[in-house]
């Protein structure tokens, strides 16, 4: 019942804005849920969005912290509204190894776009995953597609070049990097350099025009040593300041010309398929994960191993390699 409430709210055009937006924050926190009870029913809700899903252009976007991520969203997402579409911000900020707490406060650095009726903003946590996003930022897209948002804009955590995950589950990515902050030779190196569609160099309202130039050329320059991306293409580098505008409608432009190139030549529907594919293997193994975790028998010995590699008495590898085994006999010897 819960899950047919939610899949009718999320859905129906007729329902106002805010009542829609808060169901779609419900589903979310369902999805996002681990309590094994929500699994099934979040799962459930998930199958029976899927086919209004994937009508929109989903956009990763990250770059180091103080780039300017969530204020250049802010103005990419207000140009997108302004030509006619409904943008969902999913913002993923870190989470303490120590704590587990975060701060979520790219919400407040979204001022416009938290004003607005065609906007929908979620901050999460990342729960202490790694690649950048959060466990359940791709199931997230869909529920936000089946809510009718057709501009997604994935926010990560900006942490480097671990951030790859992102571009497993959007169509394009855009690289934010300051002008003269000794980023730009940094093209040469593998990781998310060779992840990006677009790069952007930020805060162009505060740099000289020489230093701006020298920042594109020095990159265009790196960027001719990477291999092309999986389109056949390498990254463009574009100069914006979401404080004046200069270069945001540009951007905006970019954006939707390669969507509709990818479209076209069958480029997108191949990357969503793989795409689709390397989320499998994610969820079985988180699948298994929770599976071991809450075995009666590998919770009896999980301790006990532990003290054991605490001490060196034994390694981790073999200590995992008899957790498995408890997981896959229920304890009994192995034949």
């Amino acid at each position: 019942m819960q899950r047919d409430t939610l899949l009718l709210q999320l859905t129906d055009p007729t329902l106002p804005g805010p009542q829609r937006r808060m169901a779609l924050g419900r589903a979310i926190t369902l999805v996002e849920s681990e309590r094994p009870g929500d699994r099934s029913l979040a799962n459930n809700l998930i199958e029976h969005c899927l086919p209004l899903s994937g009508r929109s252009l989903r956009i990763g976007i990250t770059g180091i912290p103080g780039v300017g991520k969530s204020t250049l969203i802010d103005a990419l997402g207000m140009e997108l509204i302004d030509r006619g579409h409904r943008v969902a911000v999913l913002a993923v900020d870190p989470s303490s190894a120590r704590s587990g707490g975060s701060i979520l406060g790219d919400k407040t650095r979204m001022e416009r776009l938290s004003l607005s009726d065609a906007a929908f903003i979620r901050p999460t946590a990342t729960g202490g995953d790694l690649g950048g996003v959060a466990r359940r930022t791709r199931e997230t897209i869909a529920l936000c597609e089946a809510a009718g948002f057709d501009r997604i804009l994935v926010e990560t955590v900006g942490v480097g070049q671990s951030e790859l995950e992102v571009d497993r589950m959007t169509d394009l990515t855009l690289l934010l990097m300051i002008a003269g902050a000794g980023d730009e030779l940094q093209g040469i190196k593998r990781g998310i350099m060779e992840a990006a569609d677009l790069i952007a160099l930020t805060k162009g309202d505060t740099d000289t025009d020489n230093k701006g130039r020298a920042a594109v050329n020095d990159l265009r320059n790196a960027i001719g040593l990477l291999p092309p991306r999986p389109s056949g293409r390498q990254p463009e580098v574009l100069v914006t300041s979401a404080v004046t505008g200069q270069g945001i409608a540009g951007l905006c432009d970019r954006l939707e010309q390669l969507h509709t190139s990818d479209s076209g030549s069958g480029y997108l529907h191949q990357r969503r398929q793989e795409q689709d594919l390397h989320w499998l293997r994610r969820s079985v193994q988180d699948s298994l994960m929770r599976a071991l975790q809450n075995d009666h028998g590998v919770q009896a010995a999980w301790a006990r191993l532990e003290l054991d590699v605490r001490e060196g008495r034994r390694s981790p590898a073999s200590a995992a390699e008899e957790l498995i085994a408890v997981f896959r006999t229920g304890g009994a010897p192995l034949p």
